[in-house]
């Protein structure tokens, strides 16, 4: 990327550019972690072992930070000026503690995503937790007003848990833009579980600043 990049929303400082190889061997590295996370999380180990295991990671994590970017990597702006986010929380490839949530833009303007939470995102015994739910909700109603042509950033936000969303089980996101006000965007969202019942329903407000 060369030059800052104008978003509707704000401005993105110039960063170094990133290959789509690279982006490749990145999201590998990122998958890789992601099994691991959920490995320390559900491993059985004797100490003995953990211990060298630990030193394990610790020389790894030495060799990945020896050198370091400034910021995470901005690939560019796509159609819509929707931001492509590498390493966001939610859906980044590069980002290990992100779900699995490849979101996926419908002709509708709807947005969707297809997914399975293992035990890192467990809330009570078995279920996800409810705020890993709602950061996945805010994104995609963000990403339903990106594609809108109406983004903002989140003023509101209401959830409504209708049945414990379960871990290990296919869930669908989706999220829609249901009418704009001004700068005012109001999208309604949605976790289905493998019945197809609504474990998770939203609303969100996106203002556009001044």
């Amino acid at each position: 990327m060369s030059g800052t990049r104008t978003h509707p929303i704000f401005t993105v400082q110039p960063r170094e550019p990133v290959s789509e190889r690279r982006i490749e061997y990145l999201s590998r590295l990122a998958a890789r972690v992601r099994e691991l996370n959920e490995a320390a999380v559900l491993t059985d180990l004797p100490e003995e072992e953990l211990a060298e295991v630990t030193a394990q990671v610790e020389a790894l994590t030495a060799r990945l930070g020896a050198v370091r970017r400034t910021a995470p990597p901005v690939v560019d702006v796509e159609g819509g000026g929707i931001m492509r986010q590498l390493a966001g929380p939610v859906n980044g490839a590069l980002n290990p503690i992100a779900p699995p949530c490849d979101v996926r833009f419908l002709p509708d303007g709807s947005v969707r995503s297809e997914f399975t939470l293992n035990s890192v995102y467990e809330g009570p015994p078995g279920m996800v937790h409810g705020g890993v739910s709602a950061m996945i909700l805010d994104q995609l109603l963000g990403m339903a007003a990106d594609s809108n042509g109406t983004p903002g950033l989140t003023a509101s936000l209401e959830l409504l848990y209708r049945r414990p969303t379960m871990l290990g089980e296919p869930l669908v996101a989706e999220a829609r833009i249901d009418r704009v006000e001004g700068r005012r965007a109001h999208a309604a969202g949605r976790i289905l579980n493998s019945a197809g019942k609504p474990t998770i329903e939203a609303t969100a407000m996106f203002v556009m600043p001044l």
